[in-house]
């Protein structure tokens, strides 16, 4: 299958529409992530219209960013769409995004877009929600699709989308990972050998927060199964289940402490990675409320976020995996 590149908004719209149209913004240089992105809006639509989007937005890229150095490779981005299923891809200019220049009139991105992501890097997520509204506009979209592994960028563009009333559903499709735990990233190009080995400690601290959240789970499911009462501890040693009592036992007592035994988890790898050759540099571990990216307590109960970032050699690296704590799990 064929993509046909459009270069205009008045090429766009120009097009009869059939059924409900969705849309996949990228920056180019596709991977198998945008693939999986691409294949999961044709589902969602399969007698409408998948429109991806291909523009490297100048505003979401700060002081010393990679703009110039970002991959820009758009016969292999028409290649990579069209056999994933898209109809169209909008390749627009920046005159034809920007008219006149860079907008004075912006999106802010709020409080939500000033930690994490928008403490290390500001101004990005103005940039990043101000060209979104735009490309929403621009392709008048149904419903668009956005990755998880961005999952500050999803959550910002879900509250702007809820509090200005945008009439678009906002759909999130989960990270895709190459096959040694990797999220794939067009970033991870630049990574020389060394450099990839010493990246993997993202995923891996990722995968033993995660790990550790999923024992401390069980252990409270088993504690809520198993009263902790004496003869009941007995009866089960008498089936030879002593352990199970025994931990039953104490974390049914013990106060909640799940987030800071996830992020404890997880610092040790990352503290493991910084001592290697090239070491990690890391730029934040976080435990987060997905609702507005602040840290969660050791009381927390319901979703979260667990979201690294660092950087191995030149280049920046993030990551995350959605955990769920307590009576919501």
């Amino acid at each position: 299958m064929t993509a046909t590149l459009l270069r205009t908004a008045g090429e766009l719209h120009a097009r009869v529409r059939h059924g409900r149209r969705a849309v996949v913004m990228t920056m180019g240089a596709l991977h198998e992530g945008h693939a999986t992105l691409i294949r999961r809006a044709r589902a969602l639509v399969p007698d409408g219209e998948v429109v991806v989007t291909v523009f490297v937005n100048p505003l979401q890229f700060g002081e010393g960013e990679d703009l110039d150095r970002y991959p820009r490779t758009l016969d292999a981005d028409l290649e990579v769409a069209g056999r994933a299923g898209a109809d169209a891809v909008f390749a627009p200019s920046a005159e034809e995004v920007y008219p006149g220049g860079a907008p004075q009139v912006r999106i802010s991105a709020g409080p939500m877009g000033a930690v994490l992501e928008g403490a290390s890097r500001p101004g990005h997520f103005d940039g990043m929600l101000t060209v979104v509204a735009k490309l929403l506009h621009l392709t008048r979209p149904d419903l668009a699709l956005y990755g998880q592994k961005d999952a500050q960028q999803l959550a910002l563009i879900r509250r702007m989308a809820r509090d200005l009333n945008f009439g678009v559903e906002i759909v999130g499709v989960p990270t895709v990972r190459e096959e040694d735990g990797l999220a794939l990233s067009s970033r991870n190009r630049y990574l020389s050998p060394p450099e990839r080995r010493t990246a993997l400690a993202l995923s891996q601290a990722l995968f033993a927060g995660q790990d550790r959240h999923a024992a401390q789970e069980a252990l409270r499911a088993r504690a809520r199964e198993v009263p902790a009462t004496h003869a009941r501890a007995e009866a089960l040693s008498a089936l030879g289940e002593s352990r199970a009592a025994a931990d039953a036992h104490a974390v049914s007592l013990a106060a909640p402490g799940s987030p800071a035994a996830v992020r404890a988890a997880a610092r040790l790898v990352l503290d493991d990675a910084a001592r290697l050759d090239p070491p990690l540099e890391l730029d934040y571990l976080a435990l987060v409320d997905p609702a507005d990216f602040a840290e969660v307590g050791d009381d927390h109960t319901g979703e979260a976020v667990l979201a690294v970032a660092a950087r191995v050699g030149a280049t920046r690296l993030i990551d995350n995996v959605p955990l769920t704590f307590g009576a919501a799990s």
